[in-house]
């Protein structure tokens, strides 16, 4: 099956294949630029971009922002000027100020899941930058639209994560432990039937993207088929030469089992998939970790009664520490290393 390209807000890309963005440090400028160079769309990952700077530690807000336009103008370079953006989760601290610096640096879209990101267009007012909402369902896609339109803004574009994906999900812990979920194809058709109400309402076309478990080309062909006009992968991208991670934390993937893919419940009270690390056998073994050194990601983690810090357990993993590895529920199927070239080429099924 021939793919079409996939075209939002004015860009088009000769693949319609999204790379999801993936932090922290997973998915920077070496990644997404590569995905770009090759006809699709790049995502960094805007948790933490400045982790690697020297003043990190002392104003980790400064630090991000800083890199969230040399990860842009890098990733802008290996691509030779393809679709770049960012992906930010709308829970975290400062997010409007990153939002705004992202678009400052001439960001293409922005992505944003991990609760509603009800004031995204707001703070996008103005601006050409593309905004494209995360959701697993046309309830949370609808309370997003009604906040938007008082903005005057629509989604460019619309991302569907099912519940197969990697680290934080768009579902109820209890509920993915015992199996109460939709798959990733009854989120999408739930999407797509709003979706085409609000094209058919305002005039527009609005292209909805699927996420969560897409591995193949028979995958895509699939949800294709199923109305998508593109897909999102994340896990498949990780194991590649150009993914900006440390080579251990690719290695995880590539020595996973099935059994290793475990669910958890992340210190932000979201749940999320990740490999079974030392690191979550020593969580469950102490019962939390005290955490050394607060980053203030979000307003309602605790430090003194969370079980680990997230931001530390992340970096640490990303730099070849031990540490928390997220990851998609077919992590375990990697078994080689590859390129983001050879990767393209198999979802297209060329």
């Amino acid at each position: 099956m021939k793919l079409d390209a996939l075209s939002f807000g004015g860009l088009t890309a000769a693949r319609p294949i999204v790379q999801g963005g993936m932090g922290v440090g997973v998915s920077l400028s070496s990644l997404a630029g590569a995905v770009a160079k090759h006809g699709g769309v790049g995502t960094i990952s805007g948790i933490h971009p400045g982790y690697r700077e020297a003043d990190f530690q002392e104003d980790p807000l400064r630090a991000n922002l800083r890199a969230i336009g040399k990860e842009l103008t890098r990733a802008k370079e290996i691509s030779k000027n393809g679709i770049i953006g960012f992906n930010f989760m709308s829970v975290m601290n400062h997010y409007e100020a990153y939002v705004k610096e992202a678009i400052a640096a001439g960001a293409d879209f922005i992505v944003s899941g991990a609760g509603l990101p009800v004031n995204l267009a707001k703070i996008a007012r103005g601006s050409n930058t593309c905004i494209l909402p995360i959701v697993s369902s046309a309830r949370a896609l609808k309370l997003i639209v009604k906040n938007w339109q008082r903005a005057d803004r629509l989604p460019d574009a619309v991302v569907v994560e099912g519940p197969l994906a990697g680290g934080h999900l768009g579902f109820k812990y209890n509920d993915m432990k015992n199996g109460a979920f939709d798959s990733l194809e009854d989120c999408l058709e739930d999407v797509l039937g709003y979706v085409r109400e609000l094209e058919e309402a305002n005039g527009v076309k609005i292209p909805v993207i699927a996420g969560g478990g897409v591995r193949s080309h028979a995958d895509v062909e699939r949800l294709v088929k199923l109305g998508a006009s593109g897909v999102q992968v994340g896990t498949k991208f990780v194991t590649t030469e150009e993914c900006d991670a440390a080579l251990s934390f690719k290695q995880a993937y590539l020595n996973s089992r099935e059994q290793d893919i475990r669910l958890i419940e992340s210190p932000v009270g979201l749940a999320a998939r990740a490999v079974n690390t030392p690191f979550l056998e020593k969580v469950d073994k102490m019962g939390r970790i005290p955490v050394q050194k607060c980053y203030h990601c979000m307003d309602y983690c605790k430090p003194a009664e969370t079980k680990y810090c997230i931001s530390q357990a992340l970096i640490d993993s990303v730099e070849g520490k031990e540490g928390l590895v997220f990851c998609g529920a077919n992590a375990c199927e990697l078994k080689e290393l590859s390129t983001v070239e050879q990767v393209m080429k198999e979802l297209c099924g060329e």
